[in-house]
């Protein structure tokens, strides 16, 4: 326990005063959010262009009812929007298009979860060490007033503790917003991938029926 306590991480944390603990639990929040959110965009990425194939070929060779069915047991948005366009196949092609539309508004949605909390936590983080740092320094300056006195330390030690709060509250923003920057650039590619899939399933589709004409 005695070496917990002299950790410099731990006592520059107790050093910060009470702003530190609210600081700690947005950079806690901020942590489990981007493991469940990196777990859910594991489970949502793809090859797509593998995925795409897989269902082509389905197409030529079963029909659309084996399309349907290989994207029904395929996870991932990719796999959700086709499905939605493929069952109103018989409805004609510009409500497979609405479908994948619809759909894909829905996918995107779901892909978004959760960056609305690594936003709050990126932003009042370095806003909470702000103002603890404000606090911090009025209790300094109360200590100087007291003490009568401006010698060098204590107005070092004061204005120490008081920068500690905005020295955690940048680090925890950081952070997090370097998770946050890596989880869009993730999001953006998925959906490319989504709408460069659709537009080449439209087009099979397409062609499948000018065939059969």
């Amino acid at each position: 326990m005695s070496d917990f306590m002299t950790n410099p991480v731990v006592a520059y944390y107790i050093r910060g005063g009470p702003f530190m603990h609210p600081i700690l639990a947005l950079f806690l929040l901020g942590i489990a959010v981007s493991i469940w959110k990196t777990i859910s965009l594991r489970f949502a990425s793809i090859n797509a262009r593998k995925f795409l194939l897989k269902v082509k070929s389905s197409l030529q060779e079963g029909g659309v009812q084996q399309a349907i069915d290989v994207c029904a047991n395929t996870r991932g948005p990719i796999a959700a929007i086709f499905h939605a366009g493929l069952i109103r196949t018989r409805r004609g092609i510009e409500q497979v298009e609405k479908g994948i539309v619809n759909a894909g508004a829905i996918e995107m949605a779901f892909l978004e979860r959760g960056l609305l909390w690594l936003a709050t936590v990126i932003s009042l983080a370095p806003m909470l060490g702000f103002l603890g740092t404000v606090w911090g320094m009025v209790i300094a300056f109360d200590a100087i007033a007291a003490a009568n006195d401006i010698s060098p330390a204590i107005v070092a030690i004061g204005i120490s503790q008081a920068l500690l709060t905005t020295v955690f509250g940048l680090i925890v923003a950081i952070t997090i917003q370097t998770a946050n920057n890596y989880f869009v650039m993730q999001i953006d590619k998925i959906i490319v991938d989504m709408e460069e899939s659709s537009v080449e399933l439209v087009d099979s589709l397409i062609d499948m029926e000018k065939s059969s004409s």
